[in-house]
């Protein structure tokens, strides 16, 4: 009995937080829109939303999910992993680029449904617990997606090994304090590919750094993540956004399998160089 009644103090918080889920009403409609599943590159699909990109990596011994979008994405995610012809349940692990809403809204529900274990930067790992609610700057005290308990915490140069895939993690802090980016190798008939997954470090919050007394290093490390991104090499490059990589740019619905639409180095140092300026005004750089 005293055992019994320890698990559900345990569990209690984790209970409440995620029957009063808060997730903003007021999101752009492409992050729910539908947008049709399609082969990135060797084993790397697309199963997002319009906006929000989710990836499925294939394995010969299960697939691993980076991002599932909006709460009410889980339906539309699932929908599109079959489409590809892949077993949803087949998924392992899974990853986020950063413990957003936008981005970890149907993980916990997607987690129960397949069971795969939950691997995240070690940073992120208490405000996923709480499902966002001390967020440094979309918190505010409300839980915006339901909560997660990660089953291992990821360091910088963690490498996720599964089947005959192995993902680095990137730790690229400042959106969040555990935002991260991920690399990997993969191939098709023709080639090799290196593949980054970036997540951009943009700026979430209207106040000075120095008035955030909950992320104090929050300078620091978003002048780190630009430094780190400008000096990575990679034949393709993806994001947490399909709008910071010009997805609908490079792949339109029913297209061929085309890799090379995604080799797209300028593209990627335009999108940094106007970060860079971007936090270069916040910090009063000129």
């Amino acid at each position: 009995m005293k055992i019994k009644f320890i698990f559900c103090l345990l569990l209690f918080p984790l209970f409440v937080f995620s029957q009063n889920v808060q997730e903003p009403t007021d999101t752009p409609k492409e992050w729910s829109a539908a947008y049709a599943p399609f082969r990135i590159v060797g084993n790397v699909y697309y199963v997002g939303t319009y906006d929000l990109a989710c990836y499925l990596i294939t394995t010969p011994k299960g697939n691993i999910l980076i991002n599932t979008g909006l709460r009410s994405s889980a339906a539309q995610i699932k929908k599109n992993v079959e489409l590809l012809g892949f077993n949803f349940k087949d998924i392992k692990i899974l990853l986020t680029t950063q413990a957003h809403y936008d981005h970890l809204g149907a993980m916990a529900e997607i987690k129960k449904l397949t069971g795969a274990k939950m691997m995240v930067d070690e940073k992120d790992a208490s405000v996923m617990k709480d499902g966002g609610r001390t967020d440094y700057a979309l918190g505010n005290g409300k839980t915006t997606y339901a909560p997660i308990i990660p089953d291992l915490l990821l360091k910088d140069g963690d490498q996720i090994q599964l089947g005959n895939t192995s993902i680095v993690m990137l730790h690229h802090p400042g959106h969040t304090k555990g935002s991260c980016s991920f690399m990997l190798k993969t191939k098709d008939e023709t080639r090799d590919y290196s593949v980054l997954i970036a997540n951009m470090p943009s700026i979430v919050t209207e106040k000075k750094f120095s008035e955030i007394p909950a992320y104090p290093q929050i300078e620091k490390d978003y002048a780190y993540t630009l430094s780190s991104l400008k000096k990575l090499s990679f034949d393709i490059w993806l994001s947490s956004h399909a709008s910071q990589f010009c997805l609908h740019e490079k792949h339109k619905p029913g297209d061929k399998y085309n890799p090379t639409a995604f080799i797209d180095r300028a593209g990627y140092d335009k999108v940094l160089n106007s970060l860079q300026l971007e936090f270069d005004k916040k910090i009063g750089k000129k």
